[in-house]
């Protein structure tokens, strides 16, 4: 039970890291590209820190495809908190529809 909190932990701080790497710079636009492109190479960095060893740790409890559906899911959730955070956008009944369908992926890829 540990390495999978442990898992599922460093897989959340990782994708904080990914999506502010990711869509963080998008707050800076009248940055130069040059610059906000080296800022999230070093935020990226920091992802790795974490999703590397949520890996390692993780294959010895869950499967590579239960690692990657996990890793989407928690994907989606930490984009959502912070694309709601950081840029006032909020979910549409599409995007709950769509993120229902992401849940029967979960169940299916974990239970059988």
């Amino acid at each position: 039970m540990v390495l999978r909190m442990k898992t599922v932990i460093l897989l959340t701080v990782s994708n904080i890291f990914m999506t502010i790497a990711w869509y963080g710079h998008l707050k800076y636009i009248d940055k130069p590209l040059v610059w906000v492109i080296l800022l999230s190479w070093a935020v990226a960095l920091l992802e790795y820190v974490f999703q590397v060893p949520a890996n390692r740790i993780g294959s010895q409890t869950y499967s590579l495809m239960q690692l990657k559906v996990m890793q989407e899911c928690i994907t989606l959730v930490v984009f959502t908190v912070i694309t709601y955070l950081l840029f006032g956008q909020t979910l549409k009944w599409n995007n709950l529809v769509s993120y229902a369908f992401i849940v029967g992926a979960v169940y299916f890829s974990f239970a059988f």
